[in-house]
């Protein structure tokens, strides 16, 4: 029987992702404790699960923010010029990560659809936590807001994140809605959102996801206490951490991905249906077996969702720009 909102056609790879989640099994069984400062230390030093080699040509920079100056990186096309410019904020659970991990999507980004990547190492939990990370994307959104024509030549703005980075994309458009108001927002003019975390009080597959791969319901507990420390999960919930209970009207069109063992599939599939209700195009792509951070493997579903997302952020922008 087919599953709701996939492709048919995904499941003719299903057997190649199946043996490729039996490695991503076994990797996970030597990856540190999120739970502990020496495992966060040693997640770091590897730059997360899943980093890719930075590149050469990022232009390294900063900003200005709340906290002190926010480090940039940014990857500019080589073989075209900037048509539009992309804030991306990364993932690793609001705790891990770096701006320099997504170098290898970055350039992919850049060269297909003519855009500069804007990546942002905001900062951390548990050393840091909400709204330090928040604050900074904010402080990252507006001045792009003010600053993208003279230093790209552009004022068309687009924004997008992974796992945390998806809950922080949204995030910094509803506090650009909320708190500057529509012509603010109404500058970023799609949101590509991958597998993101946007009820921080857990949806039921968050809840249900003991034996699940990559994050577990040990490590999502442990991110959620590293960056909300001491608030219950109905606390969380609270609009300005948890995207899925704001509104969502006034918002630019989205996509969003997910695969179908992830255990935040539950917060993608709800999301994407309030944010189509709230009246703002969206697109839902689902992937059968795949598991959180699947776009990133060497298997043919993470090529075609990278294809997919790609074909999807060209057209979107392509109808952005012709108006």
């Amino acid at each position: 029987m087919p599953l709701p909102f996939v492709d048919p056609t995904l499941l003719d790879h299903l057997d190649e992702q199946r043996n490729f989640n039996q490695l991503v099994a076994a990797f996970m069984e030597q990856v540190p404790s999120f739970a502990t400062p020496e495992g966060l230390a040693a997640l770091r030093s590897n730059d997360g699960f899943f980093a890719t080699p930075p590149v050469d040509h990022a232009e390294v920079g900063e900003i200005p923010g709340p906290g002190g100056p926010i480090p940039t990186r940014t990857i500019r096309p080589l073989t075209r010029g900037v048509r539009a410019v992309h804030l991306y904020l990364h993932g690793g659970g609001w705790c891990i990560g770096s701006a320099a991990s997504n170098d290898a999507a970055a350039v992919a980004l850049a060269e297909a659809a003519g855009v500069a990547v804007v990546s942002i190492d905001y900062r951390l939990a548990p050393e840091h936590p909400f709204p330090a990370g928040p604050d900074d994307c904010e402080a990252a959104a507006l001045w792009l807001i003010d600053q993208a024509h003279d230093e790209f030549g552009t004022e068309v703005l687009t924004i997008g994140g992974a796992s945390a980075g998806a809950h922080l994309a949204a995030l910094t458009l509803l506090r650009l809605r909320d708190g500057h108001g529509a012509e603010a927002v109404g500058r970023f003019r799609l949101a590509d959102l991958l597998f993101g975390a946007y009820d921080l009080g857990l949806t039921p597959s968050a809840r249900d996801s003991h034996e699940l791969l990559v994050i577990p319901r040990t490590m999502l507990d442990a991110c959620m206490a590293h960056a909300l420390p001491g608030l219950d999960p109905e606390a969380r919930r609270d609009p300005q951490w948890s995207p899925l209970y704001a509104r969502l009207d006034g918002l630019p069109p989205a996509l969003l991905t997910v695969g179908t063992l992830d255990p935040l599939l539950d917060d993608s599939l709800f999301l994407y249906q309030r944010w189509a209700a709230a009246g703002s195009p969206a697109e839902l792509h689902v992937y059968p077996d795949g598991v959180h951070g699947f776009p990133a493997f060497p298997t043919e579903m993470g090529r075609i969702s990278r294809e997919r997302m790609l074909d999807w952020y060209c057209r979107t922008l392509d109808s952005v720009l012709s108006r």
